[in-house]
């Protein structure tokens, strides 16, 4: 874990130490490579899981040592030479030596050669170009540190405004209530979790947090921060208000991290972008994770960024294929989760461009779920507290099936029962 890599060592150099940096090394070695393997990433801590970090870590219900990824022996035994806490300030190609070779420089100095070169660099936390941004008090939450800030705060918080209603601010809203403070959340536009969720699912998300005594504000914009000496006291919305705050988190989204492949002069849009093969515009080097911009899973049309462990995890693999010089196999379903306290949302596939939707359950029991279609073929599944019908519609999804809408709508039939075999599978790719 030192990093005592030699300059000349050559191997695979992966930057970002990511899940899905972490699974492209540990797939390189399950595909049989036995080339040098290097892992370097920013934090000063080893690969770790960011999911619990909203939600277990924060509610208390699990601890630091239960992060990691891999044990310290994990990586020596594997040959990952796995560098904690130093940034690559510089990457260049080799103009002369084999495609895809090239050296690092760190900010610390040193340089690592590498023969092959992955960027698996995540996302940041986006920032409110606002009056009093830098206020103590104002926190995010993208990585370790933050989370261990955060719940500290958390404990002693009695008003906490969480700007943004998207999963993060949720799952953090819902921890804070539980511990009894006060909470608002601020919503820029007109639903809760709109980039995710259909308004059914927005609809029910904001009566059952209201339910909970959460303040929810939706189309409401904050235009500064107010503060007593250096410390955040209130949030200025734009309509006037102010709200009394001794703790604000800002879960406003992320911004995909394209500093070294702009660097590299890869192509950028919205992500590194990437072909089905995790291959960048300089198809010697690949990229996975938050980082990357995608062709869709399903239709192949267009390009999405997908922020999830299973992508991270999925695509990191392909990835380690592609360098390797093979081509893995199927793409698989999408999915997602939030938890936030006990409402629990599991998200299979992809809604977006849906033109019917089917609600199986009431909304108000707080156990339902919403089928999405496009032309008649199944697209997603939202599930709230319904995990049954979050697997049914993943596993037709998977097999490139359907679940007739039609038979979907009754709440009572197990939508497992139900999936009707496709009559050409290829249809997934007219939705």
């Amino acid at each position: 874990m030192s990093g005592a890599t030699k300059k000349g060592s050559g191997g695979t150099l992966i930057v970002g130490g990511s899940q899905a940096g972490l699974q492209l090394a540990v797939s390189l070695r399950r595909l049989g490579d036995t080339a040098p393997i290097v892992l370097i990433g920013e934090e000063p801590h080893p690969p770790y899981q960011r999911p619990p970090l909203s939600k277990e870590f924060l509610a208390g219900e699990a601890g630091l040592d239960s992060l990691p990824l891999r044990t310290p022996a994990f990586y020596a035994d594997s040959g990952i030479d796995l560098v904690c806490g130093e940034r690559v300030s510089r990457l260049t190609l080799s103009p002369t030596g084999p495609p895809g070779s090239g050296v690092a420089e760190t900010a610390a100095g040193r340089e690592l050669p590498f023969d092959r070169l992955a960027l698996t660099v995540g996302a940041s936390v986006r920032r409110l170009p606002v009056p009093g941004a830098d206020l103590d008090g104002i926190c995010f939450l993208r990585d370790r540190d933050d989370a261990v800030t955060l719940q500290a705060r958390l404990r002693s918080a009695a008003r906490t405004v969480v700007i943004g209603g998207g999963f993060i601010g949720l799952e953090v809203a819902a921890a804070a209530r539980r511990l009894g403070g006060s909470v608002t959340v601020i919503e820029a536009a007109d639903r809760l979790m709109a980039r995710a969720v259909g308004p059914v699912v927005s609809e029910f998300y904001l009566r059952a947090h209201r339910r909970r005594g959460i303040d929810v504000r939706l189309s409401s914009q904050v235009s500064a921060f107010l503060g007593d000496k250096g410390t955040v006291t209130a949030v200025a919305l734009a309509d006037g208000t102010e709200l009394p705050a001794d703790l604000v988190l800002i879960a406003v989204g992320v911004v995909p991290r394209t500093e070294l492949a702009e660097q590299l002069g890869l192509a950028c849009d919205g992500g590194i972008v990437v072909d089905a093969r995790a291959r960048t515009s300089e198809p010697s080097v690949v990229a996975a994770g938050d980082c990357t911009a995608q062709p869709h899973p399903v239709t192949g049309q267009g390009r999405v960024r997908l922020e999830s462990v299973q992508n991270a995890v999925a695509q990191a693999q392909v990835a380690a294929a592609t360098l390797l010089g093979r081509v893995e196999g199927t793409t698989p379903v999408p999915w997602f989760w939030s938890y936030q306290g006990d409402l629990r949302l599991q998200i299979a596939g992809l809604s977006t461009g849906y033109d019917e939707h089917v609600v199986r359950g009431e909304p108000d029991s707080e156990r339902f779920s919403v089928l999405y279609y496009r032309r008649n073929r199944l697209l997603a599944v939202d599930a709230v507290n319904r995990p049954a019908d979050y697997m049914a519609v993943r596993k037709a999804l998977g097999e490139g099936a359907t679940i007739p809408p039609g038979r979907a709508a009754d709440p009572e039939a197990p939508l497992k029962s139900v999936i009707e075999t496709s009559p050409c599978a290829t249809e997934r790719g007219l939705v």
